[in-house]
């Protein structure tokens, strides 16, 4: 709904200069007051309201032209708030002229269209206060603005927190059972801030993490893609990720933030993809901190310690993969149950079980994969049914979590999977779009003209920075 309530004059734009003495000259010489009145609100019940509107358009200096612009303005009871101008940085035989005005939509392309009749449009801003209507965001499912907002639902585990199902390879295994019910009580009792609980593994527990690490790390040079193997060494000489150590999820997670702004919330098991993607938005990954059942090392029925470490955490130490993951996350805050599942299904297939091209040859950098050896090993095969990664078709694709995938996705580069996802989130109906912003941990929401005035100053600011170092540059080179 379209707000009234003015609160002062406010410039749309700032001009380099105000040429006081020309706005003088014309309003006194060439302005009839009796002609240029201030045009009270329309009280009527059925009268769109107004909001403020900028246009700016060009003049040639000539006797009479201001006046017979802004009589269009009487004419069509549209009050001005603010006007302004300056000389023209396009011709300098014409004037710009600044107007800030209370209007609603359909005043504003009347006015605009006559305009056009007599100078040239340079350019307009709808009513600044324009935003979504109520009704519009009525049927948004609940999603998380802050950061600390992921304490309302990364509890809401959906399976294997402590309870285990009956084909689990530990659900006979009290002792096991009961140490679940540990890390589950330690995942569920956590709050954005706190320190995560530094454990003290079991000797069974490391025994097992070393299997699955020393039979991972002979495949990882010929089966893994260059950035995996470029940080996995980076997570044993700051994390102490080794055969016989399992890192500290808090370590890891200061590990992640000093390399790309990640950083770990522990968590008891599943959750559902809306409530995970969440996370990614603000880059939080959920990561578990128990271990696999020691009968059968090579193998497990949900996410563990082993598979977050090994499959997930080198890659998200990777800047361009790290804003892959976010992109998607913050894609699915607001959307539709379908377009969540969509969403998630091209997680599943990228950033789970993605292929990549390098040097002309196939290699993995899914967490799925690397944390598997068998289906590691299947995937580059040559045996496996390979595909391209397009997210329409990618997103229809089954993902199945009890054998190997029926197809795997491959893409070129992290950046063209990225590019392809964006214009895929683009496709996503959702009455707004979302904008994380870093120094708050939160998220902006932009549904309305000023919202989105304020990232288009912020990127003002940033382009200025810009400019500056390449001005800089330029000197140093003599250019």
């Amino acid at each position: 709904m379209y707000s009234n309530k003015i609160e002062g004059p406010r410039r749309g734009r700032s001009f380099d200069s105000m040429n006081i003495g020309f706005e003088e000259k014309l309003l006194n010489n060439e302005i009839n007051k009796s002609t240029f009145t201030k045009i009270e609100e329309n009280t009527e019940k059925n009268t769109p309201e107004k909001g403020r509107a900028t246009i700016i358009f060009s003049l040639k200096n000539e006797v009479g032209g201001l006046v017979k612009a802004l009589k269009l303005f009487q004419e069509k009871h549209v009050n001005l708030v603010h006007i302004e101008s300056r000389k023209s940085k396009r011709r300098n035989s014409e004037f710009e002229i600044f107007v800030d005005c209370d209007s609603n939509h359909e005043q504003l392309n009347e006015i605009i269209q006559l305009l056009r009749k007599h100078v040239n449009v340079v350019d307009m801003e709808p009513p600044d206060n324009s935003c979504l209507h109520e009704e519009d965001t009525y049927n948004v499912p609940w999603f998380p603005k802050k950061i600390s907002d992921l304490d309302k639902c990364a509890n809401r585990v959906l399976m294997y927190g402590s309870d285990l199902d009956a084909d689990h390879p530990g659900f006979k295994d009290n002792v096991y059972r009961k140490r679940r019910k540990y890390f589950a009580d330690l995942a569920m009792a956590y709050k954005h801030g706190d320190p995560i609980p530094r454990i003290e593994f079991t000797e069974e527990e490391v025994k097992t993490w070393g299997v699955v690490y020393r039979e991972l790390n002979k495949l990882y040079p010929t089966h893994a893609c260059r950035e995996y193997l470029k940080n996995l060494p980076l997570l044993s000489k700051y994390c102490e990720c080794r055969e016989d150590n399992i890192p500290q999820l808090e370590d890891v997670s200061r590990f992640l933030r000093e390399r790309t702004g990640f950083t770990i919330r522990p968590v008891a098991g599943y959750l559902s993809p809306r409530d995970f993607l969440a996370g990614l938005a603000f880059r939080v990954f959920h990561c578990t901190q128990y271990v696999r059942h020691s009968t059968d090392p090579l193998y497990t029925p949900e996410p563990d310690t082993c598979h977050e470490l090994l499959g997930h955490v080198p890659l998200l130490a990777e800047p361009s993969f790290a804003q892959f993951s976010q992109e998607i996350g913050l894609s699915s805050l607001g959307a539709s149950d379908d377009s969540v599942q969509k969403l998630a299904t091209c997680y599943f297939f990228t950033v789970e079980f993605g292929l990549c091209k390098q040097e002309g040859q196939l290699r993995a950098y899914g967490a799925g994969l690397l944390s598997s050896i068998s289906e590691l090993k299947h995937a580059l095969s040559g045996n496996a049914r390979i595909m391209p990664f397009d997210p329409k078709v990618t997103s229809k694709q089954e993902c199945i979590i009890t054998t190997f995938q029926d197809v795997y996705f491959v893409s070129d580069s992290f950046e063209e999977a990225k590019v392809k996802m964006r214009e895929f989130a683009k496709t996503i109906k959702r009455p707004f779009t979302v904008r994380y912003n870093p120094y708050t941990q939160s998220v902006d929401v932009l549904k309305d003209t000023p919202s989105i005035n304020s990232v288009v100053e912020e990127l003002r600011h940033e382009l200025d920075i810009v400019g500056d170092a390449l001005s800089r540059l330029n000197k140093q080179l003599g250019v």
